[in-house]
């Protein structure tokens, strides 16, 4: 590949949706999970103008689905295999004319689950594309991308000895310049606490625009994540872009302090996906949500942004970037 990954804000042929699937995995936050991935597809299929493909696995998952999205226009079914529903870590990145796949370790070894690895060819066989194999783990959310071959990630985890071993930085960034086009990486240095991916970027910085990057404010008192926000922030605002830009930094007031089983989670309002008309935000219940939307907003004039609750995703380690992955028109 030689062209640089397309900006998420570029237009879309299609939407893919992982839809919550495995009793075993979600037990009692199994429907409330189905419901957030439904309201999910409902958005993106209506205000946010995109074809949504959402993949299942079973019997019960498709019926469940077709129960929660009836009579709702612009969405499919894809039955498919897998083992958890992170399409953005276990399907194809895709760019365009075609997808490119890597290795998948589970997260470096923490969830290792029957189908998960073999997600990337279902999808591109689906989208009827051809896809580019790469003999090295990468999971799509620990990148965000400008399209103008500017990435994003961070060293938490693209550095991980749990994924590429002997990798060093100038051996990630050769990586990513033959697979995906990569100009220039920015590295910051880690991820919200208690992630279970060991750091990924899409839950910290976003590209919201050529040369300028979201990253959360630490909202309320005790927020858990304050100084690795502003550890971001301030190594971002003497970067510049693959085009030579200055990046500009714009702070989105993040959900707060945000406790599961006495434990602060890696909720984010970070977690979002761009649509061709609409921005769709994780909200947590919390009180900094109208902040969020609003400040987005102003990011986002050209589409609605839509704020929808995703406790319950949040459960299983992630929220609506995490299940979707987008194809390049």
């Amino acid at each position: 590949m030689t062209a640089s990954v397309p900006a998420e804000w570029s237009p879309h042929r299609a939407i893919w949706v992982g839809f919550p699937s495995h009793a075993a995995l979600w037990q009692e936050h199994l429907a409330p999970a189905q419901a957030e991935a439904a309201a999910l597809v409902r958005a993106l299929a209506g205000a946010g103008g995109e074809r949504v493909r959402v993949m299942v696995c079973g019997e019960p998952a498709a019926s469940a689905a077709s129960a929660l999205l009836a009579g709702v226009a612009g969405w499919e079914l894809l039955p498919g295999q897998f083992g958890d529903i992170w399409l953005r870590d276990t399907g194809p990145i895709f760019y365009g004319p075609g997808a490119a796949a890597f290795r998948f370790n589970g997260w470096g070894g923490k969830y290792l689950l029957e189908g998960d690895d073999s997600v990337a060819e279902q999808l591109a066989a689906a989208a009827a594309v051809p896809l580019e194999r790469y003999d090295f783990v990468l999971e799509g959310g620990a990148l965000d991308h400008d399209g103008e071959g500017t990435v994003l990630t961070t060293r938490e985890c693209l550095l991980n000895p749990n994924r590429n071993r002997a990798w060093t930085q100038a051996m990630a960034e050769g990586a990513l310049r033959e697979a995906l086009g990569a100009r220039k990486v920015i590295w910051l240095d880690k991820g919200l606490l208690n992630d279970h991916t060991d750091g990924h970027v899409d839950n910290l910085a976003r590209f919201v625009a050529p040369g300028a990057v979201a990253i959360p404010m630490a909202f309320g008192e005790g927020d858990p994540h304050a100084g690795i926000y502003d550890a971001a922030a301030g190594a971002l605002a003497s970067q510049t872009d693959a085009a030579g830009r200055t990046i500009r930094v714009v702070r989105i007031p993040s959900p707060g302090r945000v406790m599961a089983d006495g434990v602060a989670v890696p909720a984010s309002h970070m977690n979002f996906i761009i649509a061709n008309k609409a921005v769709v935000v994780p909200t947590y219940n919390d009180r900094s949500a109208g902040f969020a939307l609003e400040a987005l907003r102003r990011v986002f004039p050209d589409r609605a942004v839509i704020g929808l609750p995703s406790s319950a995703l949040l459960t299983g380690g992630g929220s609506f970037h995490c299940i979707s992955q987008q194809e390049p028109a």
